[in-house]
């Protein structure tokens, strides 16, 4: 018999619309993506229909104000409820590209798009036609955003573009690419945000890479070559892009918190129901104290972890979180998540090892949690400084 996780009841965050809105959500998970998830694993790509279906039943950019085709819906607890129930459903990869069109791009263009902008582009980016993705790390930098090399050259009444971009998630898929590129040398005050458009000459992307999970979200690298983009299609002022990311840094972390916390209680969940019900010298394995002692430490930092991401998820909503709690809730659910699918790959023994048990694809692709959005050691090193040290 399955158990269920009993943190979720205990939440008080949420309003009587969102418990709605996550029953329909998991009811179109359940009918659009889970009977098609291992189509779209193997080819390691979800369809573009999924962001227009998504769109269509009112789970894709809901923060689009009405008059351009969305639901103005500003209220972060929506994309927490997306993101935890794709973790719950066991596609979080698949539905992966949705939420970061969502939850990430879209609100650097919420928040740096003109008027003409918006017009032009929201649309399409409601509607699910227009697929977002967002080009910051580069070959030679991650973490460290002053160290973008991507450049943007001025000619006219156009910029040209030269660089490269990779771990871009929606590579494939995307039809407008959010890229930090350098307008001049200032460190920090000469980075900018373009958007490159499909098809524009020069903007081509590299195949798919092959990643050891997540297997259902396209990642790809990018290349730009005398891509040339009109001015108008400089997102802010010349020179913000360095203030426009770091802007988006809290909530970015924040979100990979809520599915990576999410992922815990179902990664526990599942080595609960098999220490439960596998049998070693005649009774239960869960029986053992070691097993027994190890789960109840888990489970303790699991509803540790519950509380302090739900309260982050408070704090964002009223505007009061903070980058050093972002980093906090980041590096500890990660870490956490992490830790509990590796013992759940142990305690299932053999059969954790293979693709037959669910545990094994929770230790594959929980594994990149502690990597991107800033690594782990970017977040503690961001936490220390803020120490004083």
């Amino acid at each position: 018999m399955a158990t269920t996780a009993p943190a979720p009841s205990k939440r008080t965050i949420f309003e009587p619309e969102h418990h709605d809105y996550r029953e329909s959500y998991a009811t179109f998970l359940q009918r659009e993506v889970v009977p098609h998830y291992p189509e779209w694993e193997k080819a390691q790509i979800v369809p573009r229909e999924l962001f227009t279906k998504c769109a269509e039943h009112g789970f894709l950019a809901m923060e689009v104000p009405e008059e351009y085709g969305g639901n103005g819906i500003d209220d972060w607890r929506f994309n927490v409820v997306l993101g935890e129930e794709g973790v719950k459903a066991g596609v979080g990869d698949a539905i992966g590209g949705p939420l970061l069109h969502t939850d990430v791009v879209l609100p650097y263009l919420i928040s740096s798009a003109n008027d003409e902008q918006k017009g032009r582009w929201f649309p399409g980016i409601a509607s699910g036609e227009q697929i977002l993705a967002i080009a910051m790390t580069e070959p030679g930098t991650g973490s460290d955003l002053a160290g973008i090399k991507t450049s943007a050259r001025r000619d006219g009444t156009d910029y040209v573009i030269n660089g490269a971009k990779t771990f871009i998630t929606n590579g494939i898929n995307a039809d407008l690419v959010l890229v930090a590129a350098r307008t001049s040398d200032d460190k920090h005050g000469g980075l900018s945000m373009f958007v490159v458009e499909r098809g524009m000459p020069g903007f081509e992307r590299g195949k798919q890479i092959e990643k050891v999970g997540q297997h259902a979200s396209d990642t790809a690298e990018l290349f730009f070559e005398d891509v040339r983009v009109p001015q108008e299609n400089l997102l802010g002022a010349e020179g913000s892009g360095f203030l426009q990311l770091v802007s988006r840094l809290v909530p970015e972390r924040l979100t990979l918190a809520v599915t990576s916390i999410a992922g815990c209680e179902k990664a526990l969940d599942m080595t609960l129901d098999y220490v439960k019900e596998r049998k070693a010298f005649g009774k239960p394995i869960g029986s053992n104290q070691h097993i027994r002692f190890t789960m109840a430490e888990l489970r303790t930092e699991v509803e540790m972890g519950r509380c302090f991401v739900d309260r982050c998820i408070e704090r964002y909503v009223q505007g009061t979180c903070t980058v050093e709690e972002a980093a906090m809730a980041k590096y500890v659910t990660t870490d956490l998540l992490c830790k509990i699918a590796d013992t759940g790959v142990q305690f299932h023994g053999g059969y954790g090892y293979t693709t037959e048990y669910p545990i094994s694809k929770v230790w594959l692709d929980s594994r990149i949690t502690k990597i991107y959005a800033g690594t782990n050691e970017i977040m503690k090193e961001l936490i220390g400084r803020t120490m004083g040290l």
